[in-house]
C-alpha cells in the first residue's frame, strides 16, 4: 500500500518524505491556508522542492469554479507548473466531464469528494489517475464505510479499470489498517495521524521494562 500525507506544509512532506517512505501528497484549500502561504506561492514551492523526482501532488482547482470549461482552463495552468502535479476535481457532473477531457489530454486528474460507489464507478470509467472516497467525515457521524470501500474495489477489479483508490479523510491508524485489508491502493491522512499508527503504549511500557533490566546488569558494557 501507497501512503500519501495529507498537508501543504513543506516540513512536514520533506520529514515524511525522508523518514517514512511516503509515496506522494494531497492538499486542498484548507491544507494550503493552514501553511499560511498564498496558494501559488505554495505550489510553486511545491514544484521546486520535489523537481527531479517522481513524486505525485495532488493539487485542488479554485473550488467556485463550477463550468466544465472553467476548471479545465484552470487545471492547465496548474498542471503547467510541474510535471508532479495532479489535478484534484470534485465529484460532480461538471468536474467528472473536466476530469475526462483533461485525463484524455494526458494531464492527471485525482477526483476528489467522492462519497458513494456509483460515483467512483465514473471515476474508473472514465480513466482518471485516481479516485479519493472520503471515509473520516462519514465515521465521525456513525456511517461505517467499510462497505463503500469494498464496494469501490470489488468494481475496480471487476473491470480493470487503471485508475488507483485513494481512502482519504483518514483519521487513525485502524482506518489505515481496514484500507489496507481491503486491498485499497493508497491512503492518504495527515501528519500526526500516520506519526500516531506508528505508536503504542505498550511499546513503551515494555522498552522501559527492557531498559531497567539493561540498567540493573552489566550488559550495558562491553
Amino acid at each position: 500500500m501507497k501512503y500519501f500525507l495529507d498537508s501543504a506544509k513543506i516540513d512536514e512532506i520533506k520529514y515524511a518524505l525522508n523518514n517514512w517512505k511516503i509515496n506522494g501528497v494531497t492538499s486542498n484549500p484548507k491544507h494550503i491556508k493552514n501553511s499560511g502561504k498564498p496558494f501559488f506561492s505554495v505550489i510553486r514551492e511545491f514544484a521546486k522542492e520535489f523537481d527531479g523526482i517522481e513524486f505525485p501532488i495532488s493539487v485542488e482547482i479554485n473550488p467556485h469554479l463550477s463550468t466544465t470549461e472553467d476548471m479545465v482552463q484552470y487545471a492547465k495552468k496548474i498542471a503547467e507548473i510541474s510535471h508532479n502535479f495532479v489535478i484534484k476535481v470534485p465529484c460532480n457532473e461538471q468536474g467528472l466531464i473536466a476530469a475526462n477531457k483533461l485525463t484524455k489530454e494526458g494531464i492527471k486528474v485525482n477526483v476528489t469528494l467522492v462519497f458513494t460507489a456509483s460515483q467512483a464507478l465514473q471515476v474508473g470509467r472514465i480513466g482518471a489517475a485516481y479516485c479519493s472516497p472520503f471515509i473520516g467525515w462519514q465515521e465521525a457521524t456513525g456511517v461505517d464505510c467499510s462497505q463503500l470501500i469494498s464496494d469501490i474495489i470489488a468494481i475496480y477489479r471487476n473491470y480493470d479499470f487503471e485508475t488507483e483508490i485513494i481512502i482519504a479523510a483518514v483519521r487513525n491508524g485502524k482506518q489505515i489498517v481496514e484500507a489496507a485489508v481491503m486491498g485499497a491502493d493508497i491512503v492518504t491522512a495527515g501528519f500526526e495521524v500516520y506519526k500516531a499508527s506508528f505508536e503504542h503504549p505498550f511499546t513503551d511500557k515494555g522498552l522501559k521494562i527492557f531498559q531497567d533490566a539493561w540498567d540493573d546488569t552489566e550488559l550495558g558494557s562491553l
